[in-house]
């Protein structure tokens, strides 16, 4: 889904957990969120170091693209790089990664902006750049556009 703010996306993740009894549905944190996009590998992207305008979307036609319209990563995830940047649910603290937890960091408590991680086709930085598994940007959580979306997380409530 694209053209949504965190609020909506948040809102959205609420309205799911109301409806299915026995899970929690949230936005992924940024370390939750780059784990995914990694899958199990340890280049810049799933597909190796290089850059590829055909194995994620760089912006050309100006838009995002269907579902499925690249290969998946090794575990199955479809435009998790490139499509649109996604929503994380972790405030943005440019400094928060040098003094995290290692494992399974939750992000700030507190912030003004919200984290976007994936690499959008809508960027002020060429998609080489941006469509890598580290890159970190953030949005004011009120913010919407053809160029954000999310997915979402599940987590059992048993």
């Amino acid at each position: 889904m694209v053209c949504i703010s965190w609020l909506g996306a948040t809102a959205f993740c609420q309205w799911l957990s109301s409806r299915e009894p026995g899970f929690t549905y949230r936005l992924p944190t940024e370390a939750e969120f780059e784990y995914a996009t990694r899958a199990g590998t340890s280049t810049a992207r799933y597909w190796g170091d290089d850059w590829s305008a055909d194995l994620a979307n760089s912006g050309r036609g100006g838009a995002t693209r269907m579902v499925g319209s690249y290969k998946a990563n090794p575990w199955g995830l479809y435009d998790i790089l490139g499509n649109c940047w996604e929503w994380c649910n972790d405030w943005c603290d440019v400094d928060y990664y040098s003094s995290s937890p290692v494992k399974d960091p939750q992000g700030p408590s507190s912030g003004t902006y919200r984290m976007i991680r994936g690499g959008g086709w809508l960027s002020s930085e060429p998609a080489r750049v941006t469509v890598r598994s580290a890159y970190r940007n953030a949005e004011a959580p009120d913010r919407s556009g053809n160029f954000l979306g999310f997915r979402i997380a599940r987590n059992s409530n048993e």
